[in-house]
């Protein structure tokens, strides 16, 4: 995992739907084979109100966003930062769909090598139940200054990896990050980016939910007929 650049990322946001909601900080850590080269972090202001629940759990309040750049502000700064490196980052489809919808609105493809620091944990610790960040902290003693708060978090899942390749190892971590890498087979036919372009949120859903009723009429349909 340590033999290729990284970049462990967090962020928060004013909900969590990727497709209607927005970010409201970024925080991340750049790691260049195993060698530390750098953080950055920024509050973003949304362009839109953050819900008090969301304040009270973050910190984040509306005053604090209101003079911050907006992503379209930091997109370019930002992509240059992430292009190239594998994206880790903690129940990464979260993270990713943010980023992914908020390129995507700018007219920039972004699609990386994303890492799941969630399902790293459950490979290499299945005798866990809970693999959230607060367990992860509270089981491997890992140091957090500011819970949700975007670098923090971020430094939490860098003190994460570099404690795992002391123990269970360096062996055993390559052998899961290499499967977890692994793009899923597509069915011939298919476009390479077709699991890129499906959208986040509901309407994936729908359309499997539609497909599975159009099977089940197909299937009643024969019994009918036989």
């Amino acid at each position: 995992m340590l033999d290729r650049p990284l970049v462990f990322l967090d962020l928060e946001t004013t909900g969590a739907t990727a497709h209607h909601d927005r970010i409201t900080e970024i925080g991340l850590v750049e790691v260049d084979c195993g060698r530390h080269v750098g953080e950055w972090s920024s509050l973003v202001n949304p362009e839109m109100r953050i819900p008090l629940s969301i304040q009270t759990l973050t910190g984040i309040t509306d005053e604090m966003v209101a003079n911050a750049p907006t992503f379209s502000d930091l997109a370019e700064a930002l992509y240059d930062r992430l292009e190239g490196k594998v994206l880790v980052a903690h129940n990464a489809r979260f993270d990713y769909g943010f980023l992914k919808n908020e390129f995507r609105r700018l007219g920039l493809r972004y699609q990386p090598k994303v890492l799941c620091t969630v399902k790293l944990s459950r490979r290499l610790f299945p005798q866990h139940r809970r693999h959230n960040l607060d367990s992860l902290i509270e089981r491997h003693g890992l140091s957090c200054e500011g819970r949700h708060r975007a670098l923090a978090d971020a430094r939490v899942l860098w003190e994460f990896t570099r404690q795992i390749h002391l123990d269970p190892g360096p062996e055993v971590i390559h052998a899961a990050v290499e499967d977890l890498l692994k793009k899923p087979a597509l069915p011939p036919g298919l476009p390479a980016n077709v699991l890129d372009d499906i959208p986040e949120g509901r309407a994936c859903t729908c359309f499997m939910a539609r497909a599975t009723f159009r099977y089940t009429l197909a299937r009643a349909s024969a019994c009918v007929r036989g």
